[in-house]
């Protein structure tokens, strides 16, 4: 078994949402700079269940089910980004296990890939997208390339091509970013956003780790 998980996946869902998401969102986006919007905004556990339930079928009802009750349980009466809805059955998954394993709990954290390259690139903001128009940007890459590489890892595991055919370039890169995390994380040396974290109602601490 892993001494540590690092996961880009939220941890610990508030009852009610403060203004523009948890505190982990909030305290981390200041950091990146261009690279802020890639930190969406996660609703209040209820709001988060509504949309990974499997009723209503559709979609779009869905959706828009679970936007009406988050914005009835945020304090700034907003809902959130579309990319996070697509995620919820994933961050209801990793919530459930870890409400039931809280021993597991102490070793899984939340990190995020854009906070993990702004550690490894001495608290800086990268200056490079990893995208454009939503297909890979070869500069961006290459800088997070670099990056990992000064941080240790060897140029063959960087520049290896994913396992899985319906992993991209960046996905690796971003994986291999959060284990940078994770090793700092057994050293130490990493820290929480916010510092210390808030909890949710089951014990679950709601922090980004970098």
């Amino acid at each position: 078994m892993p001494t540590i998980v690092a996961v880009d996946m939220p941890i610990g869902l508030p009852e009610h949402s403060p203004p523009k998401g948890r505190l982990a969102e909030s305290a981390v986006r200041p950091l990146l700079g261009n690279r802020k919007s890639s930190v969406f905004r996660i609703p209040s556990r209820t709001a988060v269940y509504a949309g990974a339930d499997s009723m209503p079928t559709d979609d779009r009802e869905r959706y828009f089910l679970a936007c009406n009750i988050a914005r009835k349980t945020s304090e700034d009466g907003k809902a959130f980004a579309k990319q996070g809805f697509y995620i919820f059955p994933k961050i209801v998954e990793i919530d459930q296990f870890l409400r039931s394993n809280q021993d597991m709990a102490k070793r899984v954290f939340e990190i995020h890939p854009e906070v993990a390259f702004w550690r490894i690139n001495a608290d800086h903001e990268l200056d490079e997208p990893k995208k454009k128009k939503s297909r890979p940007y070869e500069p961006g890459l290459a800088l997070r390339r670099r990056l990992l590489v000064s941080d240790g890892f060897p140029e063959e595991v960087v520049n290896r091509t994913p396992l899985k055919a319906e992993a991209g370039i960046d996905d690796w890169l971003d994986a291999l970013a959060c284990a940078a995390i994770a090793r700092r994380i057994h050293a130490g040396t990493a820290e929480p956003f916010p510092n210390p974290p808030p909890r949710d109602a089951f014990g679950l601490a709601m922090a980004i780790w970098a």
